[in-house]
């Protein structure tokens, strides 16, 4: 027996094949509600159960909590309807618009910008082309089926390459492949985009960027396509890493500061050792940004890197800077399967 979700408060509906979940449902049926990483890792689909009982899914306790479970939210990329449900939520107009596909690749070039960073330069077939949003992801499918996810750095105009950030994680198997064993013209299959951490054209706010490592992926995508767009709201990126090294692109937010009147760029190194010799900004990035904009009321803020940094960045923007709620987008990076790596 199939079961409706009707959504509030657009008053739109869609029904549920057998087993699926509402953000499975609601994709299969041309419907974008916010995702992100799509294992209950992230949060970023969070949203209200109005009417109805569903099955809250497997999950990280900490994104879910008892109290919110009582306040009526669920994570929508796990809850599966047990009757018809009435859910509240935000609906993504734009990234509905585009196809999802699968597609091969092609290894054009990998770039080591530091030890622990490769960039790959992703090329497809002739004929195709991949339309997407800037700040969306794509999930690499390795051969057992395992999938694993990372951010589009390049801008959506520049789409002759797909370019990649991928950071060394201990024991991961696809990084594991990148950092010793992938070659110039390998073949990779990929699905996307995916995702709907991009940028709200329809505002003219004055835009706060904060990424920590790879984080910086879909950011310098969103921020280039900014630019190639003619945005000219004040954008300001803060960019955090443990050491020098992590802030592996220094050089290109530094070259977009000279060019761009409508940009700046603050660094910021949480413990950096005396052989950086670094004489920024220090701390977590997030509080360099709440010492700087202690008032985020007229703001939009786009975070994106180590959940433990975006979590960080939400809860103290909006309950200490008066960053309204609905202005708060992000991607967290949660090393998990399937989930967003950079």
């Amino acid at each position: 027996m199939s079961l409706r979700v009707n959504i509030k408060p657009s008053n739109r509906s869609f029904t549920l094949d057998e087993g699926e979940t509402v953000l499975q449902g609601a994709m299969r049926n041309g419907i974008v509600l916010p995702y992100g990483c799509r294992n209950g890792a992230c949060g970023a689909c969070k949203g209200r159960i109005l009417e109805g009982a569903v099955d809250y899914g497997q999950y990280a306790a900490h994104i879910l909590t008892d109290f919110e479970k009582k306040s009526g939210f669920a994570l929508f990329c796990q809850a599966k309807p047990m009757t018809d449900v009435t859910i509240e939520a935000r609906e993504i107009g734009a990234a509905g618009e585009l196809q999802i596909k699968k597609l091969p690749c092609r290894v054009q070039r990998v770039a080591r910008p530091s030890s622990d960073v490769a960039v790959l330069y992703l090329t497809l077939p002739a004929n195709e082309r991949l339309q997407f949003l800037a700040g969306q992801y794509l999930e690499i499918i390795m051969r057992d089926g395992k999938r694993r996810a990372y951010s589009m750095a390049n801008p959506p105009d520049d789409d002759v390459h797909i370019e990649l950030h991928v950071r060394n994680m201990a024991g991961g198997a696809f990084t594991e492949y990148v950092f010793e064993r992938m070659k110039e013209r390998d073949i990779l299959r990929f699905e996307g985009p995916l995702g709907t951490f991009f940028l709200r054209e329809d505002s003219l706010k004055p835009i706060i960027f904060v990424a920590s490592g790879t984080g910086f992926a879909p950011i310098k995508s969103i921020i280039e396509h900014a630019f190639h767009v003619g945005v000219t709201r004040q954008m300001v990126l803060y960019w955090g890493g443990r050491r020098r090294s992590e802030i592996y692109m220094l050089d290109l937010p530094l070259s977009w500061q000279q060019e761009h009147g409508n940009f700046s760029f603050v660094p910021v190194l949480s413990e950096s050792p005396p052989e950086d010799a670094w004489s920024g900004r220090t701390g977590f990035v997030h509080h360099a940004v709440m010492e700087d904009f202690p008032d985020m009321s007229g703001y939009q803020v786009y975070a994106c890197g180590a959940p433990v940094m975006v979590e960080a960045a939400h809860k103290d923007f909006t309950s200490v800077c008066r960053l309204p709620e609905d202005e708060f987008y992000s991607d967290a990076f949660t090393p998990s399967d399937g989930a967003k790596l950079g």
